[in-house]
């Protein structure tokens, strides 16, 4: 026989912001429980009172079915003697009485509900852009502090209506408690202006709907304000607004992301796999880089959206106003972030109005503030593997924590490297990987990063003890780390070594681990740039096993956006000074008066630095084989390589690994050379090329294990967002018997150092136990 009891259960997780007390308070309901629901610094705190059996399921529900949009970390239960004698069951007002503990939830993609509803004549909320319900909606971009209250975002500054009011309160209603809850009468309004009369709003959003298609359909260039802030959109298919949008925003060649309102219109251009369809759909809502279809031509898909590649970046529509906007539309829109090249996405109106006057004829905005930029999330499927990759990890994803496998003893700020920027904060077993900041090279890239900490720190409530930095002693990160007076331990990390703890606790490994890192560059020990390494290496440790040889990096940051410099570099030092007899084009049209210099430098090792990186190899390749002699962005020289490459190739060269653990690059580029002579093409010839280094890979790793007894091997590197490269690669790791390990959670680049960063500060304090 039952009896009844009273039982205090938290949750911890993401329970905040996904309508987890609505799915607690129907849950009780559904077990004639009475008690109560509130959200809490660590979570969501339940009070239940009833029958004993009645609990239990309660319990066993909670943790076996919770709702789609939340992640359970733990479930605490305490049973009372006291009776509470509830009467109902009830949300109560959010509970502030301890350090602040609640992994807030990333922006969700708008549900099918709320589409229905959006495209429903009859309902309230007809075309209206800031639909959302407690599934979906901003939550991220929003939220000022925790616990997750509507009073704590900016959402705020809009007093519901009585129907809205009503269904917020309402317990069967799908908005019950859901924060953003709006409606036309009390939400935000969109306007459309050309930056003349920035306040001129409309209440009529089907009419600023229409006029904003039309000046698409004109070819005019839109600001589109989204949740995580502004969007530079025009009609993908009319080449001369795509190329005068590159033009205004000083994009040379960087290709642009396309929104395109359905998967059916997607696989006019691209081919979708039923895995890339489910990314698509997401309620992350990535932009997912597919392989272009076969025989596409430039009529249908402009060769500005995406020069010299043979992917394109494709999302789904993931806001109400979106949808509004595709609705109709029989291609797709570039969807590009708001920014000129190399600056942070504009968030706030005023930074819009100031920075994208002179790209944008229109501006499409809102009123509805939006607290933190954040960026489209980027992915790609990796068929080798079966699942994604994240290249760049933002809006749909962050702040959501990496769980680790271990528990940091102190709060520990990692600081990040310079390109692709992160920081993460973590505390407890929770590592907070920021959404993508960018490139740490100009002063508002640096305010992003500043500020983005500072709320972090706020949010989480996380005062870091430690600060973890890069060797690199230049980047703004590291000396944002020296700088912070306040944290009194500060703790450098080599950069390779960052990439390998970050596929570690990606992975929750502990241990040693073969490391292999391959990257464009990073500081070394020895002061040299790195970026072709092998370890034997642990959260603590990094023993240097073997790397790519050093060469000369003449010019220094020069020669990365210049990759003829390195072909000329390697090729000097495969054949020595007679390499420019060679009757091979790149010999034939390189200027020889630069190349003295060049010679000069390197031969008096001015402004010449030594380099292991095998990114700069990759470089070096392209521009021999007439890909890409001239970057005008980050990796062009080796993406267009891989673009190139003969899929169907099974040959390749072979490096030759010295005994003291030094890879040999002559063999390679003499085979190059050869083949290049003997007439063979540049795609046989990188695919060649990719063949030998995942061989390389696999012989080093292998010489490892037979030395060391070690079977796990952790990717990580810039390098290894080559799909075509990693493929090969773990398909002869595996084959091997190695277990492989390859990141998901966080990117493989510079996107994912600051986690390892703090994992290995963690790893490195006193008082770290495992």
């Amino acid at each position: 026989m039952s009896m009844t009891m009273r039982t205090q259960i938290q949750i911890t997780g993401i329970v905040q912001g996904v309508g987890f007390r609505p799915f607690v308070s129907s849950l009780a309901a559904k077990n004639a429980l009475n008690g109560r629901v509130a959200n809490n610094e660590s979570g969501v705190v339940v009070d239940l009172e009833g029958d004993r059996l009645q609990i239990e399921n309660f319990i066993d529900t909670l943790q076996t079915n919770p709702p789609p949009l939340s992640s359970i970390d733990s479930v605490t239960r305490r049973d009372i003697a006291t009776a509470a004698n509830f009467e109902s069951f009830e949300i109560a007002a959010s509970l502030q009485n301890g350090a602040k503990s609640v992994p807030v939830s990333p922006d969700v993609a708008t549900c099918s509900d709320c589409l229905r509803e959006l495209f429903d004549p009859s309902n309230r909320r007809y075309m209206y852009p800031f639909i959302n319900c407690t599934n979906c909606g901003p939550r991220i971009t929003i939220v000022e502090s925790v616990p997750y209250d509507r009073a704590r975002t900016t959402m705020r500054e809009f007093e519901m209506c009585v129907a809205c009011d009503a269904e917020y309160n309402d317990p069967t209603n799908r908005r019950f408690h859901a924060e953003p809850t709006c409606c036309p009468k009390c939400g935000p309004e969109i306007s459309l202006h050309d930056g003349a009369n920035p306040d001129s709003n409309s209440p009529n959003s089907i009419e600023v709907i229409d006029r904003a298609k039309g000046l698409l359909r004109d070819g005019r260039i839109l600001a589109v304000k989204g949740v995580g802030g502004y969007h530079l959109v025009c009609d993908a298919l009319n080449v001369d607004a795509v190329k005068e949008l590159r033009k205004r925003k000083y994009r040379e060649a960087k290709p642009f992301a396309l929104m395109a309102e359905s998967v059916e219109v997607i696989e006019r251009y691209c081919i979708v796999s039923d895995a890339e369809k489910d990314l698509l759909a997401s309620a992350a809502s990535p932009i997912v880089l597919l392989e272009r279809r076969p025989g596409l031509d430039a009529s249908t898909i402009p060769d500005a959206i995406a020069p010299g590649v043979n992917t394109l970046g494709f999302m789904r529509p993931y806001t109400p106003l979106h949808h509004l906007l595709l609705e109709g539309l029989d291609g797709p829109l570039v969807m590009t972030s708001g920014n000129l090249s190399d600056e942070p996405i504009a968030y706030t109106d005023a930074d819009a109005s100031e920075r994208l006057n002179k790209i944008a004829d229109y501006y499409l905005t809102h009123d509805r503030r939006i607290h933190i930029r954040m960026d489209d999330s980027v992915m790609r499927w990796r068929r080798c593997q079966n699942s994604p990759m994240t290249l760049r990890r933002s809006r749909g994803f962050a702040p959501a924590p990496i769980r680790t496998s271990f528990k940091f003893t102190k709060q520990i700020l990692g600081c990040g490297a310079e390109l692709k920027n992160t920081f993460c904060l973590a505390k407890e077993s929770y590592a907070f990987v920021s959404h993508h900041i960018g490139d740490l090279e100009n002063l508002e890239t640096l305010e992003s990063f500043t500020t983005g900490i500072e709320h972090y720190k706020n949010l989480f409530d996380i005062a870091p003890e430690v600060i973890a930095y890069d060797l690199h002693p230049e980047y703004l990160s590291t000396k944002y780390a020296h700088a912070c007076d306040d944290i009194a331990t500060k703790i450098g990390v080599q950069h390779h070594h960052a990439h390998i703890a970050s596929c570690m606790a990606d992975n929750k490994v502990e241990g040693e681990v073969i490391g292999i890192a391959m990257d464009g560059l990073g500081y070394g020990t020895d002061d040299k740039l790195w970026g072709g390494e092998f370890f034997v290496a642990d959260f603590r440790h990094a023993e240097r096993i073997g790397h790519l040889d050093y060469v000369h990096l003449p010019g220094g940051a020069k020669a990365v956006r210049e990759p003829w410099r390195m072909a000329a570099t390697y090729l000097q030092k495969a054949f020595g000074d007679q390499f420019l007899d060679l009757d091979i084009p790149f010999v034939k049209g390189l200027d020889r008066e630069k190349w003295r210099t060049l010679r000069s430098m390197i031969g008096t090792s001015t402004n010449s630095p030594d380099t292991s990186s095998v990114g700069r190899l990759f470089d070096a390749v392209s521009a021999l084989l007439g890909v890409r002699d001239v970057a005008m962005y980050e990796g062009q020289a080796a993406i267009e390589l891989e673009a190139v490459a003969d899929r169907q190739t099974t040959g390749g060269y072979e490096f030759e690994i010295a005994d003291d653990g030094i890879i040999k690059t002559e063999t390679v580029i003499q085979a190059a050379v050869a083949d290049l002579l003997d007439g063979r093409s540049a795609a046989e010839v990188s695919s060649r090329f990719h063949n030998a280094v995942a061989s390389m890979i696999a012989d080093f790793a292998t010489q490892i294990r037979e030395d060391r007894k070690l079977t796990r091997v952790a990717l990580s590197g810039g390098v290894f967002q080559n799909v075509f490269l990693l493929d090969r690669t773990v398909r002869l790791l595996a084959d091997r018997g190695f277990e492989v390990l390859t990141h998901s959670r966080v990117p493989c680049n510079d996107g994912g150092i600051s986690l390892g960063q703090a994992a290995i500060a963690n790893a490195q304090l006193p008082s770290r136990q495992f």
